[in-house]
């Protein structure tokens, strides 16, 4: 990245760092320490150029692209540091690592979290030139999670993942006994903001496209241990989906069974329990496996013995 800075206003040149980025996180970067809905602001008002010209948020940088950068305030205040956090290893190499998520720890800031995996890795691993999540999952879910440490395996990745070739196996406990053995559910899902500012997922015939395969793997009369398979990757998709369907996730203070979950007091009990793909830079096929953590076992042993 070449600063090319002026006077008042800085003028960046896309490297390859920066290549394919899209522009807000870009400026997300660049502008630590501005709160999120300032630098949104100044994008929108078209105070950010891309080559002397307005572009929206989702814009996606090209190598050589000049990028003005207006003067902002940072408020003045000790910033927080983020703590660096070591998490389990389940595969790296030199391009991506792949660690194993506990439940409770967010992917990223943002929403009353000063600080996620992301942030934590990255000042745990001050070397790292590179390092951005593939994709995410929600906090409360525990297991796979796949980050990038270089810019070429992430755009690949991405590309992976909008073509459905990563395949992405949970477990999840549920409310009630599944009558089939295997379902598939097909409802489209539209995400909208609540009054309070919170991000919430419905099903709707006019939102997009979602689909998750199910598999019971042993039930109770209360509850079924059911395998999970996402075809499409839409926000709180498993969630939503079997809710919608009546069997809600034990734990999901979002939709689930909250008379239930009062009583049963659990975490959330869904897992990224298996990942499946090629790898984005040398091709080789990469299988991993994530083992239940302690409390989804012992909650099972419980209530399917």
């Amino acid at each position: 990245m070449n600063d090319l800075s002026k006077e008042r206003a800085r003028w960046l040149e896309v490297g390859e760092d920066g290549e394919a980025q899209r522009i807000d996180n870009f400026l997300l970067r660049e502008l630590k320490g501005v709160p999120k809905s300032h630098v949104y602001r100044v994008l929108r008002s078209g105070e950010v150029r891309v080559n002397s010209g307005r572009v929206k948020p989702d814009y996606r940088l090209q190598l050589g692209d000049r990028v003005r950068i207006p003067p902002v305030r940072v408020a003045d205040r000790r910033p927080l540091v983020p703590r660096p956090l070591e998490l389990p290893v389940a595969f790296e190499d030199a391009s991506i690592l792949v660690i194993d998520k506990p439940s409770g720890v967010a992917v990223h800031g943002g929403s009353g979290v000063s600080f996620g995996v992301i942030e934590s890795l990255r000042a745990a691993r001050p070397q790292a030139k590179f390092l951005e999540l593939a994709h995410r999952l929600d906090r409360d879910t525990s297991g796979l999670l796949i980050l990038c440490k270089k810019r070429t395996a992430l755009v690949e990745l991405h590309r992976m993942l909008r073509e459905g070739d990563v395949r992405k196996i949970y477990l999840a406990v549920v409310k009630g006994a599944l009558a089939k053995r295997t379902l598939e559910l097909r409802e489209s899902l539209h995400k909208y903001v609540t009054a309070s500012g919170e991000r919430r997922v419905s099903v709707n015939a006019e939102g997009k496209p979602a689909v998750t395969r199910i598999r019971k793997l042993r039930n109770s009369a209360d509850f079924s241990l059911l395998e999970v398979e996402l075809l499409t990757g839409r926000t709180h998709q498993i969630r939503v989906h079997l809710a919608h369907a009546g069997h809600p996730i034990v734990g999901d203070d979002k939709y689930g069974d909250f008379a239930l979950n009062r009583v049963l007091k659990q975490r959330l009990l869904l897992h990224a329990a298996r990942l499946s793909f090629k790898h984005p830079l040398s091709g080789e096929t990469v299988k991993l496996e994530s083992p239940l953590p302690a409390e989804i076992k012992l909650f099972l042993g419980k209530a399917l013995p």
